[in-house]
């Protein structure tokens, strides 16, 4: 994950898990262990925030293939210097030169790809 979108996800998560607690849909107890639950899946590196200095090159292209919305430039470099896919939600990312996945797509292939792994193995 590129730095600026995780620190824009640790803002975001702060601030809706604080709307939960408020609303009463949450305690306070609750909203620590997820925040801390975030927080150690960075410390064990099953989400890996990349330096900007690894992307900050290719900020001009970036921003040019996310015309909608700019500030999501970030993502677009890392995912150019890794070649790899973006997992969204967001449209703003589609044309962007980038393969872009969705959660329902991304299972999709990697059941395709496990049930084509097992026919390889039983061949």
């Amino acid at each position: 994950m590129a730095e600026h979108q995780w620190e824009e996800a640790e803002h975001e998560l702060s601030r809706r898990l604080s709307i939960l607690e408020s609303q009463g849909r949450l305690t306070a107890e609750h909203r620590t262990t997820l925040q801390q639950s975030v927080g150690d899946l960075v410390e064990a590196r099953a989400i890996e925030v990349v330096p900007r200095d690894t992307y900050a090159s290719l900020e001009q292209v970036a921003t040019e293939r996310v015309p909608r919305d700019q500030r999501d430039w970030p993502t677009v470099a890392l995912a150019m210097v890794l070649n790899a896919g973006i997992l969204t939600g967001d449209n703003d990312f589609l044309g962007c030169g980038c393969p872009t996945w969705t959660v329902e797509t991304l299972r999709a292939e990697l059941r395709r790809r496990g049930s084509q792994s097992g026919k390889a193995r039983g061949s």
